[in-house]
Order: structure tokens, then C-alpha cells, then sequence
């Protein structure tokens, strides 16, 4: 291997990958609530108490709480994943400054289009 890291950037290189990994398991989890919360059931328990609403105030109430627990749990799910996105992007872009980029889990020289060589950012002999 030709190309080397700055050895002054061990420290930020290494800081900056371990919060991508992070910010990538984030993701992953956040969009696992997304599915999660869209998958719930509770619309369907307000839209029967809905039906119960039309002699009664309080399953009219019961009814809006129900709906607005649904839709509470997936506007923030949807929030925690966009700022994992945004965090991973965010990531990308200050390795990209350093002529890197990041596949996946792993780490690339910008030039290695074909990503034949992955790069550990904890191996030593990386940095000169």
C-alpha cells in the first residue's frame, strides 16, 4: 500500500469512525422503531372507540388521545431517524474531506473506486 494517513489525524480518524459506527447502529435502531410504530395497532382500538364517540364525549376524548399516542410514537421515530441520518451524513462528509469514504461499515481511500482496499483506522502502520 502507497497511500498513508497523516499521523496528526490518528486521533480525530479514529474518534470520527467510531462515532459513524455508532451513528450507523442509531440508524438502524430508529428505523426499527419506525416499523415498530407503524405497525401498532392502537389506530384500530380509536377508530372502534371512535364509533362508540357519537353518544359520548369522553370515547370522543379517548379517541383523539388513542389517535394522537399513534401518531406521536412515529413523528418521533421518524425524528430520531432523520438525525441518524443526518449525524451519518455529517460523518461522511468530514471523511470525504480527508479523502476518505465510508461504505457501509468500512473505510475507503476516496481514489479506491473499485473498493479493493479497506482501510483499518486502528491499524499503526497506516500513518506516517
Amino acid at each position: 500500500m502507497d497511500k498513508y494517513l497523516v499521523a496528526e489525524q490518528k486521533f480525530d480518524l479514529q474518534q470520527n469512525f467510531r462515532r459513524a459506527l455508532k451513528c450507523q447502529e442509531q440508524l438502524s435502531t430508529a428505523k426499527d422503531a419506525v416499523k415498530e410504530a407503524r405497525s401498532s395497532r392502537v389506530w384500530i382500538v380509536a377508530l372502534i372507540v371512535l364509533i362508540f364517540a357519537i353518544g359520548s364525549d369522553f370515547f370522543l376524548g379517548a379517541s383523539a388521545a388513542l389517535f394522537a399516542h399513534y401518531f406521536y410514537r412515529i413523528i418521533r421515530a421518524w425524528y430520531a431517524v432523520s438525525r441518524a441520518e443526518e449525524s451519518l451524513e455529517e460523518n461522511e462528509r468530514w471523511f470525504s474531506s480527508k479523502g476518505l469514504k465510508l461504505e457501509g461499515r468500512v473505510l475507503y481511500f476516496r481514489e479506491d473506486s473499485l473498493l479493493e482496499q479497506p482501510l483499518d483506522p486502528f491499524d499503526d502502520e497506516l500513518y506516517r
